[in-house]
């Protein structure tokens, strides 16, 4: 894995970002060997890293009989192809990722629906389209191959036509998506709608399956969950709907957000959002800044939010001794002292600590959302009792 410090980028925030990218090979079945680094102002232009580093790793990979490289930020299509060129011989072939490449592999192994799969593959296109190399495969072998080369026309521009037709028959299907789902949306009435967001495996499935009494794909690998399940819960007597979202991740593939159009469309229309965050990652704080972010970006960055702090069970802090008198820090305090800090004085916004897993505390959260929920629906539905008014309606749910 290589990655580069910068005026932006601190050399404690670039081993975060290692350990994320580490997690990530892991989704994808790969093993890290080795974490390469360099001080630089800015990415070099032919080979991200500086020449010199760029040998040095190249020297390990073949000593090594390395398979992959993978960089940890977004390679231009000339950085790809120069290095590429570096680090295969005839002997030893190399593969070449980037972050955004990882994550698009990831998605496309997790996709198991049709939505999904077709979701990712435009993703996934969309990317390739503008870093297509002399190492890329006969595409017009799909449609025949021929009679579609028309004379003098090079190999290169031939797959290029065929990518850019193939993302165009993807976006349409698209659109017959967004329409079977904007459908649905409409026809589960005008039930509130609740939607779990938060960064990657921070337990949204794992609370969804607590809240909706109902199992729900969960596990301990990043992006565990892309299609959007929804289910309809009901709090004392109160239905709504609440639905389960792909997770957050920071230099999240742009391709990644507007092929997901159809899934993050529940979060943009819900009336409220779950907004879940895993206290016991020791960057806690940077998560939910991304997921702030990403809410903005989308659209949503405007709706009333729940903040629930999970994974208590697994908090750890390190005391500090007696005779230290260096600041503390979110690591040498314990939980209880942690819940006295800013993150119980959100403004408007409703803090709640649990654990979905061991299931602690998760009847607070369930009474917020019940206060929260009933407020919202008196507004909608001034002369309907809400425990009655959807009595009637029969059990929606949507996988």
């Amino acid at each position: 894995m290589v990655g580069i410090v910068t005026r932006q980028q601190s050399k404690e925030s670039l081993e975060e970002f290692l350990d994320e990218l580490a997690f990530l090979a892991e989704t994808a079945h790969a093993l890290c060997l080795k974490r390469f680094w360099q001080s630089m102002d800015s990415p070099d232009s032919r080979t991200f890293v500086g020449s010199g580093k760029a040998d040095e790793i190249k020297t390990f990979v073949h000593e090594k009989e390395v398979d992959m490289v993978i960089f940890d930020d977004e390679l231009s299509p000339s950085q790809l192809r120069n290095l590429e060129t570096l680090f295969n011989t005839d002997e030893k072939k190399v593969k070449i990722l980037d972050r955004n490449n990882l994550i698009l592999d990831i998605f496309a192994a997790r996709a198991s629906t049709a939505n999904a799969k077709t979701q990712v593959e435009l993703a996934q296109y969309q990317y390739l389209l503008p870093r297509l190399t002399r190492m890329w495969t006969h595409l017009e072998r799909q449609k025949g191959g021929i009679g579609m080369r028309g004379p003098g026309e090079k190999e290169i521009e031939t797959d290029r036509r065929i990518i850019r037709d193939r993302i165009a028959g993807l976006k349409k299907e698209l659109e017959v998506i967004d329409r079977q789902k904007a459908t649905q949306r409409g026809n589960r009435g005008a039930m509130v709608r609740v939607a779990l967001v938060g960064y990657t495996n921070v337990g949204k499935s794992t609370l969804m399956t607590l809240l909706s009494k109902s199992e729900v794909f969960a596990e301990n690998k990043l992006f565990a969950t892309l299609d959007t399940t929804v289910r309809k819960v009901v709090l004392q007597n109160l239905p709504f709907l609440l639905s389960d979202t792909v997770g957050f991740i920071r230099k999240l593939p742009h391709q990644l957000i507007e092929s997901f159009k159809s899934t993050l469309d529940e979060v943009r229309e819900a009336d409220l959002l779950l907004h879940v965050v895993d206290i016991s990652h020791p960057h806690f704080e940077d998560h939910l800044s991304v997921v702030s972010q990403t809410l903005s970006e989308i659209g949503a960055g405007d709706k009333p939010v729940i903040l629930v702090f999970n994974k208590i069970d697994a908090y750890r802090h390190v005391p500090k001794a007696e005779d230290d008198l260096t600041p503390s820090t979110k690591e040498n305090i314990t939980l209880e002292e942690l819940k006295r800090t800013w993150m119980a004085n959100l403004g408007s916004q409703d803090v709640v600590f649990i654990s979905a897993l061991e299931k602690q505390h998760v009847n607070e959260l369930r009474q917020i959302m019940y206060d929260r929920i009933r407020a919202i629906h008196v507004i909608r539905y001034p002369y309907i009792d809400p425990g009655t008014a959807f009595s009637g309606l029969p059990n929606l749910e949507e996988k």
